[in-house]
């Protein structure tokens, strides 16, 4: 699949979606937003997709909304940024977050607004050493969205949320890796390699196993230690009965690869 503004590429189990805007560090329109979710839905609908990988053409990953498609002259009516929110961002994210298999992102420039929030949705994060995060809401007096408010503070602390938040400082890509808001920082000629070989590695794994772990880390933050130790015993119940559980164990013992298939 290939639109305007999304480029999708599926080979050894991974589905690559590129976003697609260089001129215009690959910012939001509406129009995008539809080209991501048809692309996002075909990666749902295709058995042989086992991992996503999310990128950036050109020299940016995302700057987040392009303002220019919400732009109003002056004393006409004001758009519900709310609304653009339920629309697009909102659930874009969500879908990332629930999506049953391993998302990469492979941060190769500048990632703005929205576009760190999307980036930081991933389940692992690289970033290109020229890459940087900031969270611009503030240069325009609005909030975090797509998760940002949720995110940040679990990543990074309280803290340091705080200041990326309210002053909108760009942060390099080596202090995000410092600061444990992303897993690894790369030399740019680095990036697309590891993080295809990454992809690759994961989308060749026990996915149904990975899946379970992506939900289980997800709803930690919202549960008690009693109500994960349920989840982790419920969930485990469920890995130990695919048939990747039964591949692990008999590569194990004889001492081989194991061949994975994903059930």
């Amino acid at each position: 699949m290939t639109g305007s503004t999304i480029l999708l590429d599926v080979a050894e189990g991974v589905a690559t979606i590129t976003l697609n805007r260089p001129d215009r560090l690959n910012s939001f329109t509406s129009a995008m937003h539809a080209e991501l979710r048809a692309a996002l839905a075909t990666v749902q609908r295709r058995a042989e997709v086992r991992c996503l990988l999310l990128t950036g053409a050109g020299r940016g990953f995302c700057a987040g909304q392009d303002l220019g498609d919400r732009a109003v002259a002056p004393g006409e009516h004001r758009p519900d940024l709310g609304e653009s929110l339920e629309t697009n961002y909102n659930p874009l994210v969500r879908t990332l977050r629930e999506l049953e298999m391993p998302v990469v992102v492979a941060v190769n420039g500048v990632a703005a607004g929205a576009g760190a929030n999307l980036a930081l949705a991933g389940d692992i994060v690289l970033a290109a050493r020229s890459a940087s995060f900031i969270q611009s809401f503030a240069r325009i007096g609005l909030v975090p969205d797509s998760g940002g408010t949720w995110i940040l503070p679990r990543l990074v602390g309280p803290a340091r949320a705080a200041g990326l938040a309210l002053l909108g400082d760009k942060l390099d890509a080596a202090t995000a890796e410092s600061w444990g808001l992303i897993w690894k920082c790369l030399d740019d000629e680095a990036l697309m390699p590891e993080a295809t070989a990454l992809a690759r590695r994961l989308a060749a794994g026990p996915t149904r196993g990975l899946a379970l772990t992506k939900r289980a880390l997800n709803q930690s933050a919202a549960n008690t230690l009693d109500a994960q130790l349920n989840l982790e015993r419920d969930f485990q119940r469920l890995a130990g009965s695919s048939d990747d559980y039964q591949e692990g164990v008999a590569a194990f013992a004889a001492k081989r690869p194991p061949a994975f298939k994903g059930r």
